[in-house]
């Protein structure tokens, strides 16, 4: 007898936690939610579970209104009956990084497990398309499958599925990763409100099932067929158990469940007997029209992205490595302030939230927790590099006298450095409880001497730096042990070039006084228009607009740095140039041109443009979008009436830098518009790499035949290249998520700096007048030339290094365990790129974590340098896999697949 087909039904909502209105107007929607569920789940055994939405912040969410329903809802997650985790928050999966992506896993686990046991579901229902290493990822925290709305099959408006050439033949597939890593993907096929509202009436049910079964059969490899009942801000369906049984009766060749996802997984993997199609790699849609894909979210308030790439930064590249570091030396790791900083800075991360796709009242509170976030980092870092300059050996500089004021340089990225470095110094202080009046604690600290110095390194060798006098200032001391102390004191900024400092490590410097003349300057500038290096030559034009010559392998990029602009009658989800607008550029507008650096370490030019652009779109852009009129059918055009846009543009070269730095402020004044800059590479190739999410992506320069939106733009975390035989161009930038790959002949790389527009989008009317991001905005990136190989010459290096800011730290004359030079591990591997350096709370181990950037495997040689017991590999979250043999001599010796994720757990010894 055959087997009868099974409908899955799923009881879900998934929870926005804030998109078309503010967070506390869903919040209290929420906890009505919660209050139904729970209510219903005490009536019996009816209504069987119901799937929280993968996110433990909704326990949170709940728990802060109602903190006495806690241990119920305790007792009906260890029952099963409410499903929760795996995941934090549902974050966007381009928008945020690697690492925020493992603390969201470690978290969503740490905190469900507090309640019971973690679901071990992949859950992605509505992620604006999906990264390439998330099949690794899943079967690193122990998960098997994914469970996703967009990437594969093509949907529309209102998500209407089109049909068309899919790639996977089922809603069924396996998903394999980069580096060979296969999961059960699950494509939300009919998306993830296929079983909403199931009706109770006989009639009402049947045209329901006739036609859901239907749908679900069209795409199902197998009988086992899934119905989520829920959608955005569902409430509960309490009369579902009474549907079932309806159900139940009008098809009784049908298996109707109230079932969970284990159990529909389960029968599904007992069900299935086709080969399933394989879909490699990242998941973005490109199989469509590319009117749906949602990719301009990547350029929606741009300011927010900054904040995020900040916020993260300053966590996962400064604040963990610091703070590990200080507990080597004996500080306590701050694990608890770690994960309040984390979780207020994820709960930015949800694509509703860090895709600037929401109302204004939304983004405003973002604003407010990226600071929170940020502030805790801040202090994390001023008490770990406190505690840590106080460790470090300063006393050498005892022989320049009393005056002396030393200062610590870290250098917490995963390689060597060498670059420019500034720093707010106090020259002299004089604390209040001194008892001076304040006038002469004034006068006193304005007298102070600032002539006859020299800035000195370890050797007490002199550095070539510039000095800005600050003035007076104030300030504060906050003792663990006393009242608060305030001084007065004459502060300093020092410039200067931090040369070989180590990964992960440090090197002392001060401010002495001394007789010995300085350093001469040997200029950077070639004339007023020429920056020169021993690898770089950039050449400005008259319009602002340059060429750079990477003197290494001879090879000239020409018209680079123009800016372009376009109308945008598009929305926060999706960029539309209206129909026949020719762009405009800077190529041929007279710039303003001055040099504004010229010192031995580094130089820097300002360009500035005037430029009169259109105010904004027309009238009939307002009409289309109450009429609600599709976004590619709109007919609006620009206005006649134009403004000035004031561009400010630094172009600066660093004596041994790789690369060219570029700061970009826009003073916007117009609304409804795109600004690019350009960088043609006049390279041939067909395809292009991006740093993505534990993975620099390649991708082709032309999308599929399927692709009908003129625009072509893509996601990217740290920099895009596009490289050739023998020459590559490395298009680095601190925030800046989108960029295009130009079908113009030139293979030019077009960075979005700026995108204005006026409303929310998707499905209704959400006027959004602050997307329209009116003021100054400044932006930075870099270029960096080379081979043709960006791991194999280091592009790639410098441009994960361009993310990460130097951390200074002043301090005094005293002796210390640690020696200017120190770092606590030392290693090599061209292809690995460091990713985290972090303490484990549970054991108090060091973990650091490298992936693969190659195809081929790497090997990693990896010195420790601080006493430890023995290595062993981990997954990300955390737990032992695998103890690695002690070689008997140093360096380990560890292999990294190709693309491979890979940390390590030092087991240090006496806590050192």
């Amino acid at each position: 007898m055959a087997k009868k087909r099974t409908a899955h039904i799923v009881s879900h909502t998934h929870w926005d936690r804030e998109w078309y209105l503010p967070y506390e107007k869903h919040h209290v929607r929420l906890i009505q939610l919660v209050d139904a569920l729970l209510e219903k789940l005490d009536e019996g055994s009816a209504f069987k579970s119901f799937y929280l939405d993968g996110q433990t912040i909704i326990l949170e969410d709940y728990l802060q209104v109602r903190p006495e329903n806690k241990e119920k809802l305790e007792h009906y997650i260890r029952e099963g009956r409410i499903l929760i985790g795996p995941w934090y928050i549902l974050q966007d999966a381009f928008l945020t990084s690697s690492e925020a992506n493992v603390r969201n896993m470690q978290i969503g686990h740490q905190d469900a497990e507090k309640f019971g046991t973690p679901s071990k579901i992949g859950y992605f229902p509505d992620t604006f398309g999906l990264t390439g290493q998330i099949p690794q990822l899943m079967l690193q925290s122990g998960i098997s499958n994914a469970f996703f709305g967009r990437g594969v099959k093509p949907t529309g408006f209102n998500n209407t599925v089109s049909d068309g050439d899919y790639e996977s033949s089922y809603s069924e597939l396996i998903w394999e990763g980069p580096d060979g890593s296969k999961i059960l993907g699950i494509l939300f096929a009919n998306w993830y409100s296929n079983g909403n509202e199931v009706p109770v009436e006989e009639g009402a049910a049947k045209e329901f099932w006739d036609r859901k079964l239907a749908d679900a059969e069209k795409y199902a490899s197998t009988s086992e067929l899934l119905y989520m009942n829920g959608c955005d801000h569902q409430p509960l369906q309490t009369d579902l158990p009474e549907a079932i049984e309806t159900a139940k009766a009008l098809y009784p060749d049908t298996e109707f469940v109230h079932s969970n996802f284990p159990d529909y997984l389960d029968a599904l993997k007992d069900s299935l007997k086709d080969e399933l199609s394989s879909v490699k790699g990242e998941l973005r849609s490109q199989r469509t029209d590319g009117w749906g894909t949602l990719v301009n979210t990547a350029s929606a308030r741009v300011y927010l992205k900054q904040m995020n790439q900040k916020g993260q930064t300053i966590l996962e590249k400064v604040a963990e490595p610091l703070a590990s570091i200080a507990q080597l030396a004996g500080q306590s790791y701050p694990h608890h302030l770690f994960t309040y900083a984390w979780k207020t800075l994820m709960q930015n991360h949800p694509h509703d939230s860090i895709c600037g796709c929401s109302v204004d009242e939304v983004h405003r509170e973002m604003v407010t927790r990226f600071d929170k976030s940020r502030h805790v980092a801040e202090s994390i870092v001023e008490d770990s590099g406190r505690f840590i300059a106080e460790a470090v050996d300063t006393s050498g500089y005892s022989k320049f006298g009393n005056d002396a004021v030393p200062f610590v340089v870290t250098n917490t990225t995963g390689w060597n450095r060498t670059g420019t470095v500034s720093v707010e110094l106090d020259a002299a202080r004089l604390y209040l409880r001194e008892g001076f009046s304040l006038e002469e604690t004034a006068r006193r600290m304005q007298e102070v001497s600032l002539d006859g110095h020299q800035l000195v390194n370890e050797n007490g060798i002199a550095v070539s730096y510039t000095i800005e006098d600050l003035g007076l200032s104030f300030g504060y001391d906050l003792p663990d042990n006393q009242f608060r102390q305030p001084y007065s004191c004459r502060k300093i900024k020092l410039t200067f070039e931090a040369s070989d400092v180590p990964a992960l490590g440090l090197r002392t410097y001060a401010w002495v006084k001394s007789a010995e003349p300085a350093p001469a300057v040997v200029s950077l500038l070639k004339g007023a228009r020429v920056l020169e290096n021993d690898g770089i030559k950039v050449e400005i034009a008259d319009d602002g607009s340059f060429t750079l010559h990477d003197k290494n392998n001879n090879t000239s990029y020409n018209d680079l740095g123009v800016y372009e602009n376009t109308g945008d009658i598009g929305n926060e989800y999706m960029y539309r140039q209206p129909d026949g607008e020719t762009p405009l550029t800077t190529k041929g507008l007279q710039a303003g041109i001055r040099v504004l650096e010229d010192t031995s370490f580094r130089a820097a030019i300002e360009i500035v443009h005037d430029w009169e652009i259109p105010a904004s779109a027309d009238e009939l852009l307002d009409a289309e979008q109450r009429a609600l009129v599709y976004y590619p059918e709109r007919k609006a055009q620009r206005s006649r009436e134009t403004v000035t846009l004031k561009l400010r543009t630094v172009l600066s070269l660093e004596r041994k830098g790789k690369g060219l730095s570029i700061e970009s402020t826009i003073n916007n004044n117009a609304k409804d518009h795109r600004v690019r800059m350009l960088f043609p590479t006049d390279l041939v190739t067909d395809v292009h790499h991006a740093d993505s999410m534990f993975e620099i992506a390649t991708r082709d320069n032309v999308p599929a035949s399927e692709w009908l939106n003129p625009s072509n733009t893509q996601h990217q975390q740290n920099f895009v290249d596009v490289s050739g035989d023998q020459a590559g161009l490395t298009v680095a930038n601190l925030g800046l998520n989108e960029y295009e790959i130009l079908r113009d002949g030139r293979n030019t790389v077009a960075v979005t700096l700026l995108r204005s527009v006026g409303e929310l989008g998707d499905w209704g009317w959400f006027p959004t007048p602050e997307a329209q991001c009116l003021g100054e905005h400044t932006v930075q990136l870099q270029l960096i030339p080379h081979s043709g190989d960006g791991i194999a010459s280091g592009a790639y290096t410098e441009a994960y290094q361009f993310q990460v800011p130097w951390t200074v730290l002043q301090t005094g004359v005293h002796e210390g365990k640690l020696a200017s030079g120190y770092t606590p591990f030392q290693w090599k591997g061209t292809a690995a790129a460091f990713s985290s350096l972090k303490m484990n709370e549970k054991t108090g181990d060091l973990l650091v974590r490298w992936y693969n950037m190659a195809e081929q495997p790497v090997e990693l040689a990896l010195d420790v340098l601080v006493p430890h017991e023995h290595l062993y590999e981990t997954n990300i979250l955390e737990e032992r896999t695998a103890p690695l043999a002690d070689p008997g001599h140093r360096p380990y010796s560890l292999e990294i697949r190709p693309y491979g994720i890979a940390t390590y757990g030092i087991k240090t010894r006496n806590g050192q």
